[in-house]
């Protein structure tokens, strides 16, 4: 049997299909390369360049492949983006998740793990976040994610459809497996941009807003190195396919740091001063979101090896200073 990651050229979606044809699955990649690269997809995977929302290419693909299992990371995923553009990120994320599920469940695909986000919560500045949260997401890409784990959990009432919503708080550092850095220009992702500042890549690190109600003033996150995440998706993936159903789960590691703490790690790995720029909170960013992972340590007997916050941010500078001599 197979497994089908959609979104499988980028960032995360690159490493987890290292990580699974490492540990031996047959895997099956669909991603429309709008924003991921066909280099950074694993050699032996199975590659197809198309929209995971085509009901009649994935439906070929699932019989084609025999595919029994379906990794949904295909998405849009600014948030910036997402208060100007709200309805791309409709279509994107929660219509083209639609015609996914329908696709595996009028194949009889049984087990479908979705790319969910932290930002289905909304604001938790009051302690860490457990999935029996009240969802209260803040702007039109979390909204879009809380969409697809209804649709999924009406999925699995209807037509028994296990799954699991991986709500990733924010995920960060390169990994061995092909060792792909995140290396797109963009200031949604702060710990590789910060570490091009440090390179000399970018000019100036803005710091979106300094009077949020944290300790500093700045927003608070949970960063998750990316080779955890990917033995998490390969822990429920086995725990699926043996007939388990998960539901929501928070992926983090229960620790929050700074937007301040982040650019004082990346000058210490670094060893260079950072230049920042205070500037205007930005719409759609929340003060604090930081996991309580307690339900999925418990159920996946999971615990991570990649928490310290200066070796997520040292194993992205040295891939991103790698990338820039070997160009």
């Amino acid at each position: 049997m197979s497994v089908l990651v959609t979104g499988g050229a980028g960032y995360i979606g690159s490493h987890l299909v290292w990580r699974l044809a490492e540990a031996g699955q047959r895997v099956v990649v669909i991603d429309n390369l709008s924003s991921g690269c066909r280099e950074a997809v694993h050699p032996n995977a199975i590659f197809h360049q198309g929209n995971a929302g085509n009901t009649a290419l994935v439906c070929d693909l699932i019989a084609q492949h025999k595919v029994d299992s379906v990794i949904h990371l295909a998405a849009s995923i600014s948030v910036p983006e997402s208060i100007e553009n709200p309805l791309k990120y409709y279509r994107n994320n929660s219509g083209v998740s639609r015609h996914l599920i329908e696709s595996c469940v009028q194949t009889g695909v049984r087990n479908f793990i979705f790319a969910s986000s932290a930002s289905v919560y909304g604001d938790t500045r009051a302690g860490d976040v457990d999935e029996s949260a009240t969802l209260n997401p803040a702007n039109p890409y979390g909204r879009s994610k809380h969409i697809t784990e209804w649709m999924l959990a009406d999925a699995h009432r209807a037509h028994g459809l296990r799954y699991a919503s991986l709500r990733y708080f924010n995920v960060a550092g390169a990994g061995r497996a092909g060792d792909q850095g995140w290396s797109a220009p963009s200031t949604a992702h702060l710990i590789s941009y910060a570490n091009k500042v440090a390179l000399g890549q970018e000019r100036v690190l803005n710091i979106f807003g300094t009077d949020y109600p944290t300790q500093d003033g700045t927003c608070v996150r949970d960063y998750i190195h990316i080779e955890d995440l990917g033995e998490i998706h390969l822990a429920i993936l086995e725990f699926l396919r043996n007939g388990g159903m998960a539901g929501p789960l928070n992926c983090g590691y229960g620790r929050g740091f700074s937007v301040r703490d982040v650019i004082s790690a990346v000058e210490r790995v670094s060893g260079s001063k950072l230049p920042t720029r205070l500037a205007r909170r930005r719409e759609g960013d929340i003060a604090r979101v930081v996991a309580d992972s307690t339900r999925l340590r418990k159920l996946l007997r999971w615990a991570p090896q990649h928490a310290d916050i200066d070796a997520i941010i040292r194993s992205d500078y040295e891939r991103e200073k790698a990338r820039i001599a070997a160009h």
